[in-house]
């Protein structure tokens, strides 16, 4: 009889490392450095893994209830009064009750997950007031932008909820582009950059806040950590290569200036909006641009320092770094396998073949899908063109219609010089 063993994350990487101790690829020294524990412990995981497979790798306090869990009786108890006798007591007053008029010793943390599982919220909504530091403003123009997106009903029903996209100088609060999305996207953030970027230079540093657009909670691979990389967002990763420093916000109130701008957006602009009748995506930003340059003349301030902090970027290393960048591994007929489709990688020596060499991705903003290898560019596939090519797993029944945001073209192979 087959037993399934369930394995969170954490587990199966553990039996990953082992399985690859066991076939000779990794040493003991390093698989303790990928798991994060000490050499001897890891000798203790591969013994547990050779006697019980992999059950070795599971906790053994997996499934055993805790000696300090509270009994059946005494969580219902403490449900029952919070219900009836001490209905409207917050958690903290509540559990004061319970040791001081019922005779029960427990912490307020474990009667706060008791009444939430049982569906009885807080009467509290609103947390105490915290002591807050003004920030002083950067010196000078460039030396940081704060991005954000707001969603809100800007067009107030008359045509779709959008989002504005945008970002505010923090020394002179000008704003320097925003514009309408559907939802708040990398791809907007992309544009948002490739925008400012080539029109000012580059910032010093970017304000944002803890979106999984500009940062990631996912655990590292085994080869991210053997290369001490850490792990990143394609937003993040981009930022990265331009030497422009990411700043994650604590709470909404640390990037309060263009919290604050969003604000005045959504009196004036979804006023101006109203005024002009606007109904759809296109019309918004049409009134958007007009407004832009109103708000800046009346609100930007002068910056401490006269002389701009923009540092000056190529363009076509804009285009390298603004873009979505993919690992592939190519196949025995030199093709890659990507987003529902093959592209056939150029012939250009009898005597190179790329097949099972990592290659990168490449998804620029325009559509267009580049493929290098150790840095050198081996293909390209323009979105701008009608005509298909390459081959498909599908024999021709299927047809592509992405390979990245916004694109809704197929592909043209461009031959590259030899």
């Amino acid at each position: 009889m087959e037993t399934t063993i369930a394995l969170t994350m954490k587990e199966e990487r553990r039996a990953e490392v082992i399985q690859r101790i066991f076939r000779g690829e990794m040493t003991m020294a390093e698989a303790a450095m990928v798991l994060g524990v000490t050499e001897r412990h890891s000798y203790r995981i591969k013994a547990r893994m050779r006697k019980e497979g992999l059950r070795g790798v599971i906790h053994g306090n997996r499934g055993r209830h805790s000696d300090r869990k509270l009994p059946a009786q005494i969580e219902r108890r403490i449900v029952e009064l919070a219900r009836g006798k001490y209905r409207g007591f917050n958690d903290c007053h509540f559990t004061e009750k319970l040791t001081e008029q019922e005779g029960m010793e427990v912490g307020r943390e474990t009667v706060r997950q008791i009444l939430r599982s049982k569906g009885i919220a807080s009467p509290r909504k609103r947390r105490a007031p915290k002591h807050r530091s003004r920030r002083e403003r950067r010196a000078a123009e460039g030396m940081m932008l704060q991005v954000d997106g707001s969603p809100h009903d800007w067009l107030e029903g008359r045509g779709p909820y959008l989002t504005l996209v945008g970002a505010i100088d923090d020394a002179t609060s000008k704003v320097p582009k925003a514009f309408f999305e559907p939802t708040e996207t990398s791809w907007a953030y992309f544009h948002l950059f490739s925008d400012i970027f080539k029109r000012k230079g580059l910032p010093q540093s970017v304000y944002a806040d803890r979106h999984s657009i500009f940062w990631t909670e996912r655990q590292p691979t085994t080869e991210e950590q053997l290369e001490d990389n850490k792990p990143t967002t394609q937003v993040g990763r981009a930022l990265e290569e331009l030497a422009v420093t990411l700043i994650p916000a604590g709470s909404p109130q640390a990037k309060g200036r263009i919290e604050r701008l969003w604000g005045t957006f959504q009196d004036r602009l979804v006023s101006e909006l109203r005024l002009t009748g606007a109904k759809t995506k296109s019309e918004a930003q049409a009134v958007l641009q007009r407004f832009l340059p109103h708000y800046n003349r009346k609100f930007a301030k002068a910056a401490a320092q006269a002389k701009p902090a923009w540092r000056e970027v190529d363009c076509q290393r804009l285009e390298q770094a603004l873009c979505f960048k993919y690992q592939r591994t190519v196949a025995k007929d030199n093709t890659v396998g990507f987003k529902g489709s093959v592209f056939q990688i150029p012939k250009r020596s009898p005597l190179l073949s790329y097949s099972g060499k990592k290659v990168r991705v490449h998804v620029l903003l325009d559509g267009s899908v580049e493929i290098f290898y150790k840095g050198e560019r081996i293909a390209k596939f323009d979105s701008k063109t009608a005509h298909t090519i390459g081959l498909y797993r599908t024999n021709g029944k299927r047809e592509v219609s992405s390979y990245g945001p916004e694109t809704t073209h197929p592909v043209r192979l461009y031959e590259l010089p030899p």
